[in-house]
């Protein structure tokens, strides 16, 4: 599966993974060549590296394909080579067969994933950035930064690597290369700690489409550097533009290359810029307070890369993610169809042109906010300004251009996410996407044909709020759904809602459960946790439980098992209703899909 980085067009041991339904990618839409395996976390194979290469060779002597083993992902899953792009229903077939093993959590495939901007070959050298200026149609950025500019925050750019600058270079950090691949990488080597762009540059054929149709040429796209640009190039040295914030620290994550990059590569990324350890490079210093992730494909979000996302936000990080450009095609695409965008626990950013509307390419209703993210079809300056380089291949002179997408969209709001972060350290992710929520101008319907989440970012507003320390105090909310609102303004916060648990949230009113977390707060405040199975949840035994897993999350019905020195007890409970463990009442407040609210008391 090739996934686009947000604005062009896609074309073309550690613990053990946090699993789903098997019925959650039911099929491949495209040709594959390598599949993701995720185990429950009780199997041997989530455990012992032996017990993955048997699984895997008996798979290959019983469907004839060459499965090889490659690796474990930083979630746990492993990655299984299929010897080459396999037809889809070859695929589907082998899915299928490791999803009839009760062992296996989840078959996905590795999908590839693409920039989502748009570019131009126009390099204008001294344009106005109205994304960051205009009234009705900016993000009323100058106002903001006289809270402060982003000092004390790092964000990372998952991304195809940032090319050196001088108007970057400043602010660039070190990072680390995880393309896996030598020809996507196109650097001579696998994964190391050099970011840098070396460009992507490819022949004709050297890519090819969803269908498997040859591509035609295309230069560097210098993706990650145009983004860089947008989110943090300084604003104190007369060298061209301004970044919305300027003092941030930019940590380059280069997970994409010629032709894209894969989920496997991309979710690795996720989890080393929040901090948590990937074999083959150096440790993550800096973690990233904030991951930017313009990119993305058609297809449901890959229960590896939701497991990364969850650790991210687990460990502080907010992941802001593009919606995609698929809306001005034939059929236009809802954010819904569209991965990482669909995944929980993140910011789904759609794109703006300079009128106010929603940008025609943008892909739209199940989002969280929008953000500038241009039009170039009147005016090239309608488009987004940043740092580029002129290379149409390797690197060459640095430059300016203007390129448009939900890619230069999402940047804006990592950008203010920054902004937030330096303001008010404390803030948490939840909060985070609750106070930009609240703190939006409201798009007109016939402005937004589709729905554009909670309206247009407002630095100036959300800053101030941040600062004050209560962003969503006594303004709109998340719904109880996971899914983004499409208005303005949701339902007040409850002015007597029960503390956070020791896990982060996604803002919808739950907190995420996941593999052993802590979460004997949310026992005694007796709030709610949204789990899926595979879930272990620790409790301080004072109601007779010590540990809730999750055995299972479908039709609509919850299997769970609680557990303690003096032995355990299995419940199953359709939703709504209830079931006690011991002394432990457990909620189950509704079923989605493979997820499960549940409240604890």
């Amino acid at each position: 599966m090739t996934t686009a980085m947000a604005g062009q067009d896609s074309s073309g041991s550690g613990n053990s993974a946090s699993p789903v339904s098997p019925k959650s990618a039911t099929t491949a839409l495209e040709p594959v060549s390598d599949l993701v395996i995720g185990y429950k976390s009780k199997a041997q194979e989530a455990h012992s590296e032996t017990a993955v290469r048997a699984g895997i060779s008996a798979a290959a002597a019983k469907t004839g394909l060459k499965l090889s083993y490659e690796r474990r992902l930083s979630v746990g899953a492993a990655l299984v080579s299929l010897g080459g792009a396999r037809p889809a229903k070859d695929v589907t077939k082998l899915m299928d067969y490791f999803r009839a093993d009760p062992d296996v959590a989840y078959a996905v495939p590795n999908g590839q994933m693409q920039p989502q901007s748009v570019t131009s070959p126009d390099d204008p050298r001294f344009p106005e950035q109205w994304s960051l200026t205009e009234a009705k149609v900016g993000m009323n950025v100058q106002d903001a930064w006289g809270t402060t500019t982003g000092e004390g925050v790092t964000v990372a750019v998952v991304d195809d690597g940032i090319a050196e600058h001088s108007d970057l270079d400043a602010n660039v950090i070190q990072g680390v290369d995880l393309l896996s691949d030598t020809f996507t990488a196109n650097d001579g080597d696998g994964r190391d700690d050099d970011p840098s762009d070396p460009g992507n540059g490819v022949k004709e054929g050297e890519c090819k489409d969803l269908e498997g149709k040859p591509l035609p040429a295309a230069a560097s796209s210098w993706h990650g550097t145009h983004m860089a640009g947008i989110i943090a190039a300084p604003s104190d040295n007369g060298n061209g533009i301004a970044g919305v914030a300027p003092g941030a620290k930019l940590e380059p994550v280069r997970v994409t290359g010629r032709c894209g990059g894969n989920d496997a590569d991309i979710s690795d990324g996720v989890m080393w810029a929040a901090g948590e350890h990937v074999d083959g490079v150096s440790d993550n210093q800096t973690p990233a307070n904030v991951i930017n992730m313009s990119l993305g494909h058609p297809g449901e979000c890959p229960p590896f890369m939701q497991s990364a996302i969850d650790k991210a936000v687990q460990r502080g990080s907010t992941v802001v993610v593009a919606a995609g450009n698929r809306g001005g095609n034939d059929k236009p695409v809802d954010a819904s169809q569209f991965t990482p965008a669909n995944c929980k626990n993140i910011i789904t950013v759609a794109a703006t042109d300079r009128e106010g509307n929603r940008a025609e390419y943008s892909n739209f209703g199940s989002v969280d906010i929008a953000a500038p993210g241009g039009d170039m079809r009147k005016n090239v300056g309608d488009g987004i300004l940043s740092t580029f380089n002129s290379g149409t291949g390797a690197p060459d002179a640095e430059n300016f251009t203007f390129e448009v997408g939900t890619s230069q969209a999402t940047a804006h709001v990592s950008g203010l996410v920054a902004l937030m972060l330096s303001a008010n350290p404390e803030l948490t992710p939840a909060e985070i996407k609750t106070a930009i929520k609240a703190n939006a101008r409201p798009i007109p319907p016939d402005k937004c044909d589709g729905g554009c989440g909670a309206g247009l970012a407002d630095a100036a507003k959300t800053v101030a709020a941040a600062a004050k320390g209560a962003p969503g105090s006594g303004s709109p909310s998340d719904s109880a759904s996971d899914a983004p609102s499409d208005s303005a303004s949701d339902a007040p916060a409850s002015p007597d809602a029960p503390p956070a648990a020791s896990a982060p949230s996604d803002g919808s009113g739950s907190e995420g459960a996941g593999v052993g977390t802590d979460l004997s707060a949310c026992l005694h405040n007796s709030c709610q946790v949204e789990v899926t199975g595979g879930d272990t949840i620790q409790l301080d035994g004072a109601d007779g439980v010590d540990e809730l897993e999750i055995n299972s999350v479908s039709a609509n019905t919850v299997d769970l098992t609680g557990t303690s020195d003096s032995g355990s007890q299995n419940a199953e409970q359709t939703a709504p209703g209830t079931s006690q463990l011991n002394d432990l009442v457990v909620d189950i407040i509704e079923v989605d899909g493979d997820r499960a609210t549940i409240r604890l008391s």
